[in-house]
């Protein structure tokens, strides 16, 4: 028989039975929502006064610095995320978390019902506007800290959550011992949650979104890899290197990440995966199900995104700001996809002579005089196309036994 941590209350029929629901969750691998969502109907099940509840947890993520959960007997629950700022908002800096934090508190109570002025915290007003007749909040780290290494504006790893009751006259103190020896069990099933959602999130921004659900799956040993057939696109910045020794780094950081966000969202809403950021360059595969799709979508976001690129650096010129001219290579055929590399660091990629042929091709924009070249593989799987496909002559390419015709996408 496990024994119970010595810091918590002695555990209840209800805490039991709840703790028990809450462990299985985690092993079962419930989201943030369902969890929270069954956690909550199960404490008013259980005659809990609970009105609203909110949790904050913070996030490793390079768009978003933490999410919250919002939970109410109406409506159920819903998420938000919070973006990176370099400087913290105004509602968090006055919210009853951020006093709990900065206080180095074990809990915070507010009665909303007894008249008691909360105007230094304005979330309380507004719950006591909307009927909230109780407050209680705490939290829970997830990690063990050095002293002054956390502060509100560095919060730990871990969770804050807040109860609301509007029952008149709040909670019951049997009642917050029930919120308070269940909360290890609460914050345990949602690190479980967190970690599995947070290595998703990571390995989608870091390989791509097929290549990342394919590693979290377990496609993890070197040398696994499949064959599939797909097409190769090749997008790669003209000038770069002149630039980069004109520019200052920052600035220059800047100018990738503006052209590599349309190219990024062009290729994936299309339904290509990024493979990799090489320099100035960005290699990507379409792979929808069948050759004829990938051909039509590549296409689809070739011409897209040369047009976004146009409104792009006409905005840049006009904000004085350096602009750049771009190149894109398309091939398709046959690749190896998977994993490549050393026992301790391994990359999801592609190889294969189709990708080769793809790099061979995106060498010919000068020869050529354009920016976007197809291959004869691309045009005859999309055939027919919408786009006005002008070949531009059929080219030895080094490595190559035979001619391959290569197109262009003609646009006004």
């Amino acid at each position: 028989m496990v024994a119970e941590p010595s810091f918590l209350p002695a555990p209840t029929e209800a805490a039991r039975t709840l703790s028990a629901w809450l462990v299985d969750q985690g092993l079962q691998g419930a989201s943030r929502k369902e969890l929270l969502t069954g956690y909550c109907e199960r404490l008013v099940e259980m005659g809990l006064p609970l009105w609203r509840l909110h949790l904050t947890q913070r996030a490793l993520h390079p768009k978003f610095g933490g999410f919250g959960v919002n939970w109410t007997r109406e409506g159920g629950a819903s998420q938000e995320e919070y973006e990176h700022r370099d400087s913290p908002r105004e509602a968090w800096l006055r919210s009853p978390f951020y006093y709990y934090l900065a206080n180095d508190l074990d809990e915070f109570r507010a009665r909303l019902d007894t008249g008691e002025n909360h105007d230094e915290f304005p979330l309380l007003g507004e719950l006591r506007a909307r009927g909230g007749t109780d407050y209680f909040a705490t939290g829970l780290p997830f990690e063990r800290l050095n002293e002054g290494v956390a502060g509100p504006n560095e919060a730990p790893e871990g969770v804050m959550v807040s109860w609301t009751s509007d029952r008149p006259g709040g909670f019951a103190e049997e009642e917050l011992q029930l919120i308070r020896s269940v909360m290890p069990y609460l914050g345990l099933a949602l690190k479980s949650s967190s970690n599995r959602q947070m290595a998703s999130d990571l390995l989608r921004v870091y390989l791509g979104r097929d290549a990342g659900q394919r590693v979290l799956k377990g496609e993890i040993q070197r040398g696994s890899s499949r064959e599939i057939d797909a097409v190769i696109c090749y997008f790669d910045l003209k000038g770069f290197t002149s630039l980069a020794e004109q520019i200052p780094g920052p600035a220059l950081i800047e100018m990738l990440n503006d052209y590599f966000a349309h190219v990024v969202a062009t290729i994936q809403s299309h339904g290509g995966n990024i493979l990799k950021f090489m320099g100035d360059g960005v290699l990507s595969m379409f792979d929808l199900g069948s050759i004829d799709m990938d051909a039509a979508a590549a296409l689809n976001a070739a011409s897209e995104l040369q047009q976004k690129l146009r409104v792009l650096n006409a905005e840049r010129d006009a904000a004085g700001l350096p602009t750049a001219g771009f190149t894109l290579a398309l091939h398709a055929g046959e690749i190896l996809y998977g994993n490549i590399g050393a026992e301790n660091r391994l990359d999801f990629t592609v190889i294969g002579p189709t990708v080769n042929l793809t790099s061979r091709i995106s060498g010919m924009h000068r020869s050529v005089g354009q920016s976007i070249i197809v291959s004869e593989h691309v045009q005859r799987a999309a055939h027919p196309s919408p786009h006005d496909l002008v070949s531009l002559g059929r080219y030895m390419l080094r490595g190559i036994s035979t001619p391959i015709e290569l197109f262009t996408i003609y646009q006004n």
